[in-house]
């Protein structure tokens, strides 16, 4: 759904705070005159949420020099804030909250996805406009229709993200043949591992029989070129990406999905987000720095190195694996930076194609996937975590999950360490006595309570069951405990709306209707500090961010209402009039319902440069790929 925005900034006269004034002093005197008079600020709102226990309201803060300074009643922060302060009233009408934290989305992903013509399973604000939901086959025919008659540039090829099998139907070569004979058409599958061809387009990319022939056998069996198909191996072979890739990921694209991302993390109150294990490529930071690393990129955005692909370089080397590490340290540059000492590992196989290892297996009777072979798996944990890293698992399912297990309680058996915060990621299916072990040794949790409305409903009929699919994304296990718990949007693989996410938690509600597993409902308190305190906290930076709490970055999110004074059903739908970063007040700007999000001019990038990031970007889709994230057969 999009965010109706209000009408932005209102002008407000700087009005003198004379709060709690007392006779100057020749030192007050002498102090006043040592900085602006606009260096101090005392905002006030109709309230503000701080997410700090010991004072969780307050009626006014006042901010200098990108800091919170005080935080109280009215009169409390006027007599921090000194005489020379300026009252702002910008916020009067609002309720304002700590700066969101998004503590896990895939930049380069989200940027290539939005820029095709998104057809998908839940509501999308592409690049090219408001896509709504289809989450039927009848529907998603008629939508691919619909887009393909609007392709009016016929010597360009058609790409479409977001078609998934399990909701859409079946995908071939002689359906996209029959719906478009003379244009190239690219079906990219919503968990990007696969991909459908027309005719137009397997001519247009010159992948013929001979081609096919040329690949591994692994990569052969993976492939069916009379459907038009590629998936895992036999679409990420060197010799499909390369042909392929080039109309999914080149440069512009790159760069105008990644300004369509600044605009789109900030109408959605986001003031820090991180990515995760993302890649490896030099040039790719360097694309990402020149569009998000400047001063007025309404957000800061961290990263954390993808522990396997520091494996790849020199397999079974733990020198190796740590020196690879700490290179990527010093990539980020102002607005971006990497976070240091923290890595991101991967156990078995995304969600949303149902290749996580479960215990009991599938309905249908198909098999999960490793993304990491146990073996090297637990010899990156052991090598990390006796550096004293902080690791980051990449985990779906509960067999998955038990890999992960072993891994951790032989580390703690071995070195046990303290304050360690070993990070369970996506929190897909679990069984209650494994949470409990998790929290007790110390782990904490960033689940995708997405993961509830988009798969529940379908995934108790087809793979999963109603029992088990009732009971994912087990909050209520996590609560029980008393553990640490996060929320992550994962995007593209859910949208980076924090307080969409809230609103899953809260109500468990499916894209169907009915709410799945009650029980592990949580608390509007609880799923607000896991977009702001706790998100922060998982990832080493709630001395920084998360609360509005005096010397922290201030950081705001500024809500239209308040997220205690609507129904909880209402909670996704609650606007965001803008930001405040490091105390810069950033409101969003207007957008017309259903309207495409605008894209800032610049950045561009020619010649050699271009050649290089194209590579590497090809070659990050063909990494993305090997991560099991597909459908398989």
């Amino acid at each position: 759904m999009v965010t109706k925005i209000r009408l932005a900034l209102m002008l407000v006269a700087a009005l003198p705070a004379v709060v709690g004034a007392q006779t100057a002093s020749l030192q007050d005197l002498a102090g006043s005159l040592a900085r602006q008079p606009d260096d101090t600020v005392i905002y006030t709102a109709r309230e503000f949420i701080t997410m700090d226990p010991s004072k969780p309201r307050a009626e006014a803060i006042a901010v200098r020099d990108g800091k919170f300074l005080a935080v109280g009643t009215r009169a409390e922060v006027g007599a921090a804030a000194g005489k020379d302060a300026r009252l702002d009233k910008t916020f009067n009408d609002k309720v304002v909250i700590a700066g969101f934290v998004e503590q896990h989305v895939h930049p380069i992903l989200a940027a290539l996805t939005m820029n095709t013509k998104v057809i998908s399973i839940e509501d999308w604000d592409a690049i090219d406009g408001f896509s709504p939901a289809v989450r039927d086959e009848k529907g998603y025919q008629e939508r691919l229709k619909q887009a393909l008659a609007g392709h009016t540039d016929k010597t360009k090829p058609f790409v479409t993200w977001g078609y998934h099998h399990y909701f859409h139907g079946e995908m071939s070569r002689d359906m996209l043949n029959k719906l478009a004979p003379d244009v190239p058409v690219i079906v990219w599958h919503r968990s990007a591992h696969e991909l459908f061809l027309n005719d137009a387009a397997l001519k247009l990319t010159g992948i013929d029989e001979a081609v096919v022939k040329s690949l591994p056998k692994s990569a052969q069996e993976q492939l069916s070129l009379a459907k038009g198909h590629f998936f895992e191996q036999g679409a990420m072979a060197p010799a499909i990406m390369s042909r392929v890739g080039k109309y999914l990921a080149s440069p512009e694209q790159f760069r105008k999905g990644l300004e369509f991302s600044k605009t789109y993390y900030h109408r959605n109150g986001i003031t820090l987000a991180c990515e995760p294990g993302g890649f490896l490529s030099k040039p790719m930071q360097d694309a990402i720095n020149a569009v998000y690393s400047d001063d007025a990129t309404p957000f800061n955005h961290c990263f954390i190195g993808d522990g396997k692909s520091f494996l790849a370089i020199k397999p079974g080397d733990a020198a190796s694996l740590l020196a690879e590490t700490k290179k990527v340290e010093g990539w980020g540059k102002g607005r971006t930076f990497y976070l240091p000492n923290q890595v991101k590992l991967f156990s078995d196989g995304a969600i949303y194609s149902q290749l996580m290892q479960m215990k009991d297996g599938y309905t249908d009777g198909h098999h999960g996937a490793w993304i990491t072979d146990p073996p090297a798996f637990d010899f990156m944990f052991q090598t990390y975590w006796d550096a004293g890293y902080q690791i980051h698992v990449h985990n779906n399912g509960d067999a998955g999950l038990d890999m992960v297990l072993a891994s951790f309680e032989k580390a703690m058996a071995r070195k046990p360490r303290t304050d360690h915060r070993t990070v369970l990621v996506h929190f897909g299916f679990s069984q209650p006595e494994q949470v409990a072990k998790w929290v007790k040794l110390g782990g904490i949790v960033s689940s995708n309570p997405y993961y509830v409305t988009a798969l529940a409903g379908r995934y108790a009929k087809l793979g999963i069951g109603p029992e088990r699919s009732a009971n994912i994304a087990a909050h209520g296990d996590v609560l029980k405990g008393n553990g640490s718990l996060s929320f992550h949007s994962d995007m593209p693989m859910a949208p980076a709306k924090p307080m969409q996410l809230v609103w899953a938690a809260v109500t468990r509600t499916t894209a169907e209707g009915p709410v799945a597993g009650p029980q592990h409902k949580v608390p509007l308190d609880v799923a607000l500090k896991a977009v702001t305190i706790d998100a922060a906290y998982s990832i080493q930076q709630e001395k920084r961010v998360g609360s509005i709490e005096v010397g922290k970055d201030a950081n705001l999110s500024i809500l239209e209402q308040s997220p205690y004074a609507v129904a909880p059903e209402k909670l996704k739908d609650i606007a965001v009039w803008g930001t405040m970063l490091e105390g810069r007040v950033q409101p969003v700007p207007v957008q017309t319902t259903g309207a495409a999000v605008s894209v800032p001019r610049g950045h561009t990038v020619d010649g050699d440069a271009a050649v290089a990031l194209q590579r590497d970007v090809v070659a990050q889709l063909t990494q993305v790929l090997g991560h099991h994230h597909g459908a398989g057969q």
